[in-house]
């Protein structure tokens, strides 16, 4: 179970986003007007100076401090990924998760999740989702190729989606390259199931209408370029990979790139290896990632904490 702790330190980032700076006095009337949040007074304190070593916070003087935008962070939160309730509404600019679904096609290719927990999603999962994810914003789920064991499940994803609110925008397989044998049940591939709250937003620019209008920017709702017919990238390789399931790294950072923009704030509810979170700081994106399992997040953490430790050497 998350903490209440961390609900305080991703609120008040979110809430003084957009401020110049915030004092003291200010994120406890926040905290215990604003948001009513049943906490004392030292434990406001305690999470914003944990925000500052963590990168979120910097302090500008005695008692006041700003959120740290200059520079991509990420926040590591071990917990229950099903668990949102410490996210505020609309808060989130995109969502790219691959959760460890209870299937018996698990086993072969480059996942097992014989001893990991597994569950299967509800309605409500993709009713917190929907919640915290920003107006026109996508979600973007990793799920396995439909065969004959798992195609019922499949489809009520999708339906479970589209009543709790969403639209389907499309669904892209990830090829993972020639030549690898994974098995009769399992293909090489795994399908990329994008979700838009809403209509999409507008990310697309209008080639047609400024070409006949330059003077001005026109843009049209979809992801900010078309999506390929597949994307091609092959599995990381096993000896190097920390989590069964990892993605390659190039392929979250091209969805990364179709579905946001700079500065945004990106969530892995199932964060597993973390690819995610390195590669939203490559894009410049903030990334929340939570894990459940100890023993994964503490070699996520690893991974992140290398990370950006060579940004902050390529900023000195």
């Amino acid at each position: 179970m998350v903490q209440k702790e961390q609900g305080i330190q991703l609120s008040l980032y979110d809430y003084f986003a957009d401020s110049e700076d915030f004092t003291l006095k200010e994120a406890e009337d926040a905290v215990l007007n604003l948001m009513k949040k049943e906490v004392k007074l030292p434990s406001i304190r305690a999470r914003i100076y944990e925000g500052i070593d963590k990168g979120l916070f910097q302090r500008l003087s005695k008692g006041v401090y700003s959120v740290t935008r200059d520079q991509s962070t990420c926040l590591l939160i071990e917990g229950n990924g099903r668990d949102l309730s410490y996210i505020a509404n609309n808060s989130i600019d995109f969502i790219i998760t691959d959760h460890p679904y209870d299937l018996k096609s698990n086993k072969g290719g480059n996942r097992n999740f014989a001893e990991y927990k597994c569950f299967r999603y509800d309605v409500k999962d993709f009713q917190e989702k929907k919640r915290v994810l920003k107006p026109g914003c996508f979600l973007v789920e990793f799920l396995p190729d439909k065969n004959e064991e798992n195609r019922v499940y499949l489809n009520q994803i999708e339906e479970m989606a589209i009543s709790a609110g969403f639209r389907f925008y499309a669904q892209v397989p990830w090829i993972k390259g020639a030549g690898r044998n994974t098995g009769r049940k399992v293909k090489d591939r795994e399908n990329i199931v994008f979700f838009s709250k809403g209509k999409a937003r507008e990310l697309r620019r209008d080639a047609k209408k400024e070409k006949s209008d330059p003077s001005k920017e026109y843009r049209m709702s979809g992801a900010k370029r078309m999506l390929p017919s597949s994307f091609e990238y092959p599995a990381p390789n096993k000896k190097e990979r920390i989590h069964q399931a990892e993605k390659p790294l190039d392929l979250l950072k091209e969805i990364i790139d179709l579905i946001s923009v700079e500065h945004e704030l990106g969530l892995d509810q199932f964060a597993g290896s973390g690819v995610a979170g390195e590669a939203a700081l490559e894009s410049n994106r903030d990334m929340i990632l939570i894990e459940e399992d100890k023993d994964t997040f503490n070699k996520m953490k690893e991974r992140i904490s290398r990370k950006e430790k060579v940004q902050d050497e390529k900023i000195l």
